[in-house]
């Protein structure tokens, strides 16, 4: 077994280093669920970013929501001391059930998240269906 030596300053900033911040693709969180309304829902954690940022496609029955999150100029890159949130491209796709009506998909940001509506077509909703006596 390996002894490792514990460095309690680690990540803190030391004068004349500063923390990289970090950049490059990064994967918000996703929930998926159904609702009883015969839809899909997709909503995707994207905080502080702006909805000119966001992409929402659908080709091919693919759906993909892609972006950009960049630093907040309102800090001097010198100024932090530690930083854990990643930045830069970010890009989720799901592959969509054929169930789904890709002309219907509708998507609204609140709040930090991301709300994809994909709703399900009317042939593939359950229907009742009568049982005639014979005679």
């Amino acid at each position: 077994m390996a002894i490792v030596r514990f460095d309690p300053f680690r990540g803190f900033s030391v004068q004349g280093t500063l923390p990289r911040l970090s950049e490059g693709t990064w994967v918000p969180a996703v929930d998926i669920y159904e609702t009883g309304q015969n839809e899909l829902v997709i909503k995707a954690e994207l905080p502080e970013m702006e909805r000119e940022a966001i992409a929402v496609t659908v080709e091919q029955g693919t759906l993909t929501i892609s972006g950009e999150r960049a630093p907040g100029a309102d800090v001097p890159r010198d100024a932090f001391r530690r930083v854990e949130r990643a930045y830069g491209k970010f890009s989720r796709r799901f592959a969509l059930p054929r169930a789904v009506d890709a002309a219907k998909v509708a998507a609204e940001y609140k709040d930090g998240v991301l709300t994809v509506r994909l709703p399900l077509r009317e042939e593939s909703k359950p229907r009742t269906v009568p049982v005639a006596v014979a005679s």
